[in-house]
């Protein structure tokens, strides 16, 4: 039977999701894109020369409007590339009509500056009673960055003490100030209290408290920052004899100094503010007038370094390695019209749906991403236009 195939979302995450299935069209079979805004479901399908992409409008808040459309295309799969806030209604949307779910990143709290796994774990039974997988986090960090993790366990460890995930953007795109991926969601993450765990427990730090230089490869050092990520709360649950695990993400000088006057005046704030008689929330203000980080792709030039450096034990003896992985900006764009951190995001989505599809990856119930083996998609990596390297250390 051929596989239909819902792409939920159609930012810059959306529009590569959208021509990797394409390029891979013999197992994505008929492909439907679909978001808020017809428009730009219909952009992107006017750039897809392989087959014919079929667009559509849902409203990604409303599970009936969900029901409805995944029934109307009768789909195999749905691919969840909308807003983080929206999982829950799309997971419940997949249970209702008995059809596969993944995303690529875990559900946020729309008013809290909160994410977390619990509330898309909970539904791990109703899953299984639906007879369904969900898949979650399938980008990069998270994804790419648990599948790492899982291939060092497999093949580099006997046990893994210590982990560090390295998150590098080198790219240049010319604005003062503007944000790679939804400026919402990645304000609320970047102002967020930081978090790292060890030796058994989560220990907080204040935003930007901890930093580090790290030497990039095909980059050069880097200041890089701790940050609380989601995929530290799976990680810390299937990596054994795992002691310690941290996130560090890199960030300028301009851009640091631009988010904390932002800060400072409030624009960052997440509850709604009086202004002229109309409520507004100042963030999502904000998020108006920033740049679209979908139209960064043709003016952004440079490169993305995202890895893991893992530390352990390896027949009785102490081992480091770093697994990574370098995008082109300006590649991307030439492939798909979009920039690496959307590439390097839509390419694993593409990916773990196909393992899916082709039941390699598949078990009723949720799931995270290094709870598999981690062979096939290592593989699809490297097929697949995300190339990645392992040194010693």
């Amino acid at each position: 039977m051929k596989n239909r195939t819902l792409i939920i979302g159609a930012g810059g995450v959306g529009r590569v999701v959208a021509h990797k299935c394409a390029m891979n069209a013999d197992i994505f079979g008929e492909i439907t894109l679909a978001s808020r805004t017809k428009s730009k479901c219909d952009q992107i399908a006017s750039e897809i020369t392989e087959v014919h992409i079929h667009t559509a409008t849902v409203d990604a808040d409303n599970t009936e409007e969900l029901i409805a459309l995944i029934k109307e295309v009768d789909a195999t799969i749905v691919i969840n590339v909308a807003l983080p806030y929206q999982d829950l209604t799309i997971m419940d949307a997949c249970i209702a009509t008995g059809v596969d779910y993944l995303d690529t990143a875990n559900y946020e709290h729309p008013d809290e500056a909160k994410f977390e796994y619990k509330e898309q774990w909970a539904r791990d039974s109703a899953f299984k009673e639906a007879g369904i997988m969900g898949l979650l986090g399938s980008g990069f960090d998270p994804g790419v960055t648990n599948v790492f993790c899982a291939y060092a366990q497999k093949h580099y460890f006997d046990e893994i003490h210590t982990i560090d995930i390295l998150d590098c953007n080198a790219g240049d795109h010319g604005y003062p100030f503007a944000t790679n991926f939804n400026p919402e969601i990645n304000l609320r993450e970047v102002s967020a209290k930081g978090r790292y765990w060890e030796e058994g427990k989560w220990i907080e730090t204040d935003p930007m408290e901890i930093k580090m230089v790290w030497d990039y490869p095909e980059v050069g050092p880097k200041d890089s920052y701790l940050l609380y990520h989601e995929e530290m709360e799976s990680l810390v649950k299937h990596i054994k004899g795992l002691k310690r695990i941290r996130f560090f993400m890199t960030f300028g000088e301009s851009y640091l100094t631009h988010m904390k006057c932002l800060e400072n005046v409030g624009m960052l704030g997440i509850e709604p503010v009086e202004h002229q008689g109309q409520k507004i929330v100042p963030i999502e203000f904000l998020k108006t007038l920033l740049p679209d980080p979908a139209s960064l792709g043709p003016r952004t030039k440079g490169k993305t370094n995202i890895g893991i450096v893992a530390e352990g034990i390896k027949d009785g003896k102490k081992k480091k390695i770093y697994i990574y992985q370098v995008s082109d900006h300006e590649q991307c764009y030439k492939e798909v019209k979009s920039q690496a951190v959307s590439y390097t995001t839509g390419v694993p989505a593409m990916i773990g749906a196909k393992l899916m599809l082709e039941k390699v990856w598949y078990q009723e119930g949720v799931y995270n991403m290094e709870e598999f083996d981690p062979d096939p998609f290592m593989d699809e990596l490297n097929k697949q236009g995300l190339p990645w390297q392992v040194k010693e250390l």
